[in-house]
């Protein structure tokens, strides 16, 4: 009996499972047709777009490079184009390393160049400034990158003073010219304490013009007014200790310098109220503190220390003038002796001479020979042919003094003239033939047979 009733109350179940099953419904999954899908009819340039965008988006940068060169070539005319451009070059500034930033600068430089009306030509400038100051060395290494981060960020300020990211660029070009003055200072210092006064002012000089926001450019100008002082000549002197008491109230070389202006008898300068307020706003300004431990974890990495850049002024916008302290070649066979800063020189100028060639107008008979590198027959003829010019005056004179005629001075003229002439000649054969000689001989030297 049991069993019977087990049987039937399965039965039952089973049947009305059944009934529930035939009550619902199978539907059948239709076919959707893609011709008429809402994202099928979106251009295919801007598909290829976001996709690339998309793929860089999540690292995988090569591909979507791939995706918008291929926009580039395949849709030339695209409203994507110049979207394309700057974002391959964000995808290699991304991405890092030494050889991307460098295809990331390009394809900035190339954007500008193409879109200069667009609004993105001034984010790309400022990220081809920004691509230098990432790869900035510290102040003791090389300063290339900090040189070219200088530039890019002074033109980005020069063209778009109104932009957003003024503000940024102002203080990141506080930041490189911070380091750029440390690297000069650090050279200077090492010259002052080893006592060569000229080469520590030579470095000076330019520094204090150029870097008046420097963290250290009143220890630079006391050194300055020290070197000159030691040198005999407290004008200089004087008007360095000015600039720190005008240009630098609130400095600890304050007091002493007041004292070296009284000591020299000179009138001591009220302090600038433009200077008293940078300079209270820079000492107000907070700062990470420098412990022990930071500066050792400092020590390991490559990029510059920039705590202590200035964060008020306006940084120098001038582009740096390589002209201080070095012999500047100049057009014309000349060189101007440059000295000091700012492009100034002293007035020196230096003839270059070749061999074979006639000495310059007004050369001594030894600075003659010595340039030319001849005999005393080759010198005797560049002296001739230097000074024919005086050498006819002089005769003239000598003629209208004796009382002999014009037509004797004439002759003796035009035979100094034609001797000065063929003795020029054989020293150009002579000359000549050395060279050709040489040559043989240092070929010999490299191939004996």
């Amino acid at each position: 009996m049991r069993r019977l009733a087990l049987l039937l109350v399965c039965a039952f179940t089973l049947a009305s499972a059944s009934e529930c099953t035939a009550q619902i419904p199978f539907h059948k999954k239709k076919n959707v047709d893609k011709s008429t899908d809402a994202t099928n009819t979106v251009e295919p340039d801007k598909q290829l777009y976001d996709k690339a965008v998309n793929d860089i988006k999540h690292g995988r940068h090569e591909v979507g490079r791939l995706g918008l060169q291929t926009l580039i070539n395949t849709y030339p005319d695209s409203e994507y184009l110049a979207k394309a451009k700057l974002a391959i070059a964000d995808s290699y500034y991304k991405e890092g390393g030494s050889s991307n930033t460098t295809l990331a600068i390009n394809g900035y430089k190339d954007f500008i160049v193409f879109f200069p009306f667009l609004p993105e030509a001034a984010y790309a400038q400022m990220q081809v400034a920004m691509a230098n100051y990432n790869e900035m060395a510290k102040a003791d290494r090389d300063t290339t990158h900090a040189k070219d981060a200088e530039a890019e960020f002074q033109t980005f300020l020069l063209k778009y003073p109104k932009d957003p990211l003024a503000p940024q660029a102002e203080q990141r070009l506080r930041e490189v010219q911070e380091v750029l003055a440390e690297n000069q200072f650090r050279v200077a210092y090492y010259y002052y304490v080893k006592g060569d006064r000229r080469a520590a002012a030579g470095r000076l000089i330019p520094l204090v013009r150029r870097y008046p926001l420097y963290s250290k450019a009143d220890s630079a100008l006391w050194m300055l007014g020290d070197i000159f002082e030691k040198s005999e000549r407290k004008d200089l002197a004087g008007s360095y200790y000015a600039q720190i008491v005008k240009n630098y109230p609130l400095s600890a070389h304050d007091a002493p310098a007041k004292q070296k202006l009284k000591g020299f008898g000179m009138p001591v300068p009220q302090p600038d109220p433009k200077a008293v307020e940078w300079m209270t706003a820079e000492q107000n300004t907070p700062r990470p503190h420098e412990n022990l431990m930071h500066k050792s974890i400092g020590m390991m990495h490559n990029s510059p220390d920039v705590h202590a850049a200035a964060a008020h002024g306006m940084p120098n916008l001038e582009p740096d003038n390589d002209d201080t302290g070095m012999d500047v070649l100049k057009g014309g066979n000349r060189s101007n002796i440059a000295v000091g800063g700012g492009g100034s020189s002293t007035g020196a100028v230096v003839d270059v001479v070749k061999p074979g060639d006639p000495a310059p107008a007004g050369a001594p008979a030894e600075d003659a020979s010595s340039a030319t590198g001849t005999d005393a027959n080759g010198g005797a003829a560049a002296d001739a042919n230097a000074g024919t010019t005086g050498t006819t005056t002089g005769q003239d004179g000598a003629a209208a003094q004796d009382g002999s005629t014009s037509g004797d001075a004439a002759s003796k003229t035009d035979n100094t003239q034609a001797t000065s002439s063929d003795a020029n000649q054989a020293q150009n054969q002579n000359q000549n033939t050395k060279e050709s000689s040489s040559k043989k001989k240092g070929i010999k030297k490299i191939l004996p047979w």
